[in-house]
């Protein structure tokens, strides 16, 4: 049987939202702004406009769906392929909205210690945004007009988005500004940072000896799922994206823009332009050729309307209901949504795919079989080395030469063979091995030889073996720790910092009242 799907490597490059006590506020178009948020009860339910509920102040639905499409595009922006499946795996729903959360409770908690952005320093962000100046200058009439076309809000309700974001941060700022540490906190960052070294690794994955595995016969499976039926239902739960997936449709669009508020004889003109269009299509026109002559979409003009594949929760619902309703190759009439009037094309459509244990068993076993015998096998060549290395005869580098002079920062599960990897200096506080990653064991065997060395046995990281030798080793000097007193303790300052801001967001929600509206998420999310 052919090789499956590995779901871990669908993504691997999933980028996750930093947790939101670190803010790096963007303005200007294609940043993603807080909505506005309007009353409700604090002790009420959460109504079906509202994300969510921060002491009785909501988050609106359309707010937290802009947010959460605009964190989406732009991570695919960066060459991340994250589909709504796979974001949702990730949980990337959920942070965005927490995120959200934490601004709120960071606002209000700035309104009651009377901490408040002011008009004046609003006024220098706008003022020094370049999206909002002509000639240099800031330009009112740009600010509305680009508020108009890319943010669809009025000055008013961009403004108080502004003020929100800033109060939050002056809150965290303040907050922050407390963090006190000690002495003995400066001189154990020291000796931790002092305490260094470089080692050359190679990794043995099981990805490397796959194709030396024999497929497995109909016994070996039948016997395999005898003895792994746990392991198989848990594989088949943490994989569910990549089994059940919602209906898909590969569209196309042209767009007429309209604004917020626009006019009825403004919305009749643009109706009127949409209808021009379609008949030019009717026609015989190429749909493509159109969209980019005619589409007001910046980020799909240039690429013929071609929006990939969507689901149908990341759409509005009345474009959803009439695209999802159409037969591949054929076109909307004219649907009006927020945004203007859309013609829409279906390219081609995918059912849902909703695939039960059963059905997939015999490719889940074999997938799992395979690894075991192919981690078997990795764990075996790992031993072989590192016996030839013990012995003295060879290096790890004269037996794995590496194939690039500089392996990426952090070696995800693609190389072929083994490779020796020299690492830069690290030091005793490093979580994570350069190049490889987390490692603890390994970590902790670096960190306890005294000098260079073969490292005594090949250790378990991630999903295959490294074998390692210590190449430098460097001891805490004493005679420096004067010398990087003030850095080191700047930096330890940083550190107990965010641990303050952190703390302080716990207390905000244990002493306040967040609801979620879960039902609202599935439904942004394309659940």
């Amino acid at each position: 049987m052919k090789d499956t799907l590995e779901p871990r490597k669908v993504v691997v490059t999933l980028i996750i939202i930093a947790i939101a006590v670190v803010f790096v506020l963007e303005f200007g178009p294609g940043s993603s702004g807080f909505g506005r948020a309007n009353r409700a009860g604090a002790g009420g339910p959460v109504t079906h406009s509202a994300a969510a509920v921060v002491n009785g102040k909501e988050i609106p639905v359309l707010e937290f769906r802009r947010e959460y499409t605009s964190q989406l595009q732009y991570l695919r922006q960066q060459g991340s392929p994250v589909t709504e499946a796979v974001a949702r795996q990730f949980g990337l729903p959920n942070q965005v909205l927490e995120r959200m959360v934490n601004t709120e409770l960071l606002a209000q908690a700035g309104e009651r210690h009377g901490v408040r952005a002011s008009d004046e320093e609003i006024l220098k962000i706008l003022e020094r945004s370049p999206e909002f100046q002509k000639d240099g200058q800031f330009d009112y009439p740009t600010y509305q007009q680009v508020l108009r076309d890319y943010f669809r809000q009025t000055p008013a309700d961009y403004e108080e988005d502004i003020r929100k974001r800033l109060t939050a941060q002056k809150m965290l700022e303040l907050v922050q500004s407390g963090a006190v540490v000690s002495d003995d906190e400066v001189r154990t960052r020291f000796e931790k940072e002092g305490n260094q070294a470089r080692i050359v690794f190679a990794r043995f994955l099981p990805t490397m000896y796959a194709d030396k595995v024999p497929a497995p016969t109909s016994a070996d499976l039948a016997s395999f799922r005898q003895t792994h039926e746990k392991e198989l239902k848990d594989y088949y739960e943490a994989n569910r994206f990549v089994y059940q997936q919602p209906e898909r449709v590969h569209a196309r669009q042209i767009l007429v823009k309209l604004a917020p508020n626009a006019t009825p004889e403004q919305k009749a003109q643009a109706m009127a332009r949409a209808q021009s269009l379609l008949k030019e299509l009717e026609g015989g026109k190429d749909f493509a050729q159109v969209a980019s002559a005619s589409s007001d979409d910046p980020g799909t003009k240039a690429k013929g309307g071609d929006l990939g594949w969507v689901e149908r929760g990341s759409w509005d619902p009345a474009l959803a209901n009439a695209a999802f309703a159409l037969e591949a190759g054929k076109v909307t009439q004219p649907i009006e949504t927020q945004f203007g009037i859309h013609l829409v094309k279906v390219e081609d459509k995918k059912p849902a795919q909703d695939k039960k244990l059963e059905e997939v068993q015999d490719e889940i076993a074999t997938t799992l079989y395979k690894r075991e015998k192919a981690k078997a096998l990795a764990q075996a060549e790992a031993q072989k080395a590192l016996a030839e290395v013990k012995k003295g005869g060879k290096t790890l580098t004269a037996l794995f030469p590496p194939e690039k002079e500089q392996p990426a920062l952090l070696r995800f599960e693609t190389e072929t063979r083994p490779e020796a990897v020299q690492t830069d200096t690290f030091n005793a506080a490093s979580t994570n091995v350069p190049h490889l990653g987390p490692a603890p064991d390994l970590l902790t065997a670096v960190f306890a030889s005294k000098g260079p060395q073969v490292l005594d046995q090949a250790y378990a990281v991630g999903e295959g073996y490294v074998v390692a030798q210590v190449t430098e080793r460097q001891l805490p000097d004493d005679a420096k720790f004067a010398e990087k007193r003030d850095e080191l303790r700047k930096q330890a300052q940083q550190a107990k910092a965010y641990e303050v801001a952190d703390s302080f967001l716990k207390q905000l929600k244990k002493g306040g009242k967040v609801q979620l509206n879960s039902t609202v998420i599935d439904q942004v999310a394309g659940g």
